[in-house]
């Protein structure tokens, strides 16, 4: 186990080795990354422009080093990270924010440009990621971010209030399942979800980090589709005609998921890849003639 003592006794760049030895092997993805950000976490400095470790830091650098050693997501450690072009607070009962859902977020700014105040819905929001990287870059969206955790709420409505410079999007405690249940017809431009979808399987054999992560946020089900029927049995008729539907979805979940909006009567439906390559978007649209 690394120590104050032994970091304290090193130049920054080789303290900076020795952490990301200890974490990779205790089997820590990225170890080399983590290793850095640890360091500029005890630290507030970057290890290539620094001389010397405080007592101080080493005690608390090797602190964040056992925790992340067992697993924690580097994320919670941080208490806040990178989405688009902002910073949200993350912590443990909250998501935390993956590049994977920028594509996401960026498909739906698209679709909205042009639209002076679109109305915006965000299901599952968590710590209002995508709600609020449509609200960074459509200043006029009117945008609300549903989340029903107990535990993922406070850091929804901080997000909310502080993650923007101007402007701030709207969150609403509630439960997807019956949410749609509340929204006149016709009354938005587009709805977005990065809902639970992993299926029973994939729960059972989670990474250690996914492991720390909200149930309630990763969980879509046995075959990790529930929450996709329900959105897309129930909200469609919730948008303005031709308006849009964004989603999130599993790598391999692209089939089955166009399946069921096909099924439910959504048109022009599509699949858009992230940065990695893989099926990560479902686009779909309420008819324009309904």
């Amino acid at each position: 186990m690394v120590t104050a003592a032994a970091l304290c006794a090193l130049p920054p760049r080789q303290a900076v080795r020795l952490v990301q030895a200890e974490l990779e092997a205790a089997g820590c993805p990225d170890a080399d990354f983590d290793a850095r950000e640890l360091y500029r976490l005890a630290t507030g400095r970057d290890s290539r422009l620094d001389d010397s470790l405080s007592a101080e830091e080493g005690q608390k650098l090797a602190e964040l080093t056992a925790r992340r050693a067992g697993r924690e997501p580097l994320q919670y450690l941080a208490g806040s990270w990178d989405f688009l072009d902002f910073t949200l607070r993350v912590g443990p009962g909250v998501l935390c924010p993956r590049a994977d859902s920028e594509v996401v977020c960026e498909t739906a700014i698209e679709l909205l440009q042009g639209k002076p105040a679109p109305e915006v819905l965000d299901l599952c929001a968590g710590t209002g990621c995508l709600g609020l990287g449509i609200k960074r870059f459509v200043p006029g969206a009117r945008v609300r971010c549903l989340e029903m955790s107990e535990e993922a709420w406070p850091y929804l409505t901080e997000n909310a209030a502080h993650a923007l410079p101007s402007g701030t999007v709207e969150p609403v405690r509630g439960d997807v399942k019956t949410f749609w249940q509340q929204i006149p017809e016709g009354s938005l431009d587009l709805i977005i979800s990065n809902p639970p979808y992993l299926t029973a399987e994939e729960m059972a054999h989670r990474m250690p980090e996914t492991a720390r992560e909200p149930e309630m946020a990763l969980d879509g089900g046995e075959d990790g589709l529930d929450f996709y029927r329900c959105i897309l049995r129930h909200y469609r008729r919730a948008l303005v005609p031709g308006g849009a539907l964004v989603l999130e979805i599993g790598c391999a979940q692209a089939r089955d998921v166009l399946g069921l909006a096909a099924g439910e009567g959504w048109q022009n439906t599509a699949c858009r890849k992230d940065y990695g390559g893989n099926d990560r978007v479902i686009l779909a649209y309420r008819g324009k003639e309904e």
